[in-house]
């Protein structure tokens, strides 16, 4: 790994009750959170390239921790999500080379399939920041009832010359839904849409 991790975290959150309703199946949902030292920190780099192997590396790493975390296999899993926040003295772009340009393909890999862009969020922030990552069906966007996020902390990062970067699986939509749209029997998983 080439990345400097100082911690990983893994959060399960685990719902059964919703507006005084059982949910059965519970819903879960699992994020796996390293906190890197970021290699830029403080200056300004044109070439970002060993932070796009870094998001490599930890879409992979990442990933099987969640999956692991929910008790599950990778094609089991039904949303995903990702999401970075950089100390004071990094900057987004940061985020963003860790996040898009190769951190989705382990991710897919692991998880079996994975037609639909994985959602993403990036922001700045010191320790304790809500790191807001934000979910949808890895098959098909327009399923609805898996529009969601999940919201991690980690009181002692990210620090001024840290990142810390997240993937999180569910193994089924939000708790409850019926606002319509698009079901999970009725996802063909063809173009990443339906």
């Amino acid at each position: 790994m080439s990345a400097v991790i100082r911690k990983i975290v893994t959060v399960v959150e685990e719902t059964l009750q919703e507006a005084g309703r059982d949910v059965t199946p519970p819903t879960r949902r699992a994020a796996a959170v390293a906190v890197i030292e970021n290699p830029f920190a403080g200056r300004y780099v044109e070439d970002l390239s060993p932070l796009i192997a870094i998001g490599e590396e930890l879409g992979d790493l990442l990933t099987r921790r969640a999956v692991a975390a929910l008790g599950i296999e990778g094609p089991q899993a039904q949303s995903y999500g990702k999401a970075a926040a950089v100390g004071e003295n990094g900057e987004l772009e940061h985020a963003a080379a860790l996040l898009h340009p190769k951190l989705g393909a382990p991710v897919r890999k692991v998880l079996g399939k994975g037609a639909a862009l994985i959602p993403s969020s990036k922001k700045r922030g010191g320790p304790g920041v809500a790191l807001d990552i934000p979910l949808g069906h890895k098959d098909a966007a327009f399923v609805r009832s898996h529009f969601d996020g999940m919201e991690v902390r980690i009181n002692d990062a990210p620090r001024a010359n840290e990142i810390m970067v997240a993937v999180a699986v569910t193994d089924s939509g939000r708790p409850l839904p019926r606002v319509g749209g698009l079901t999970v029997a009725e996802i063909k998983g063809e173009d990443g849409l339906r």
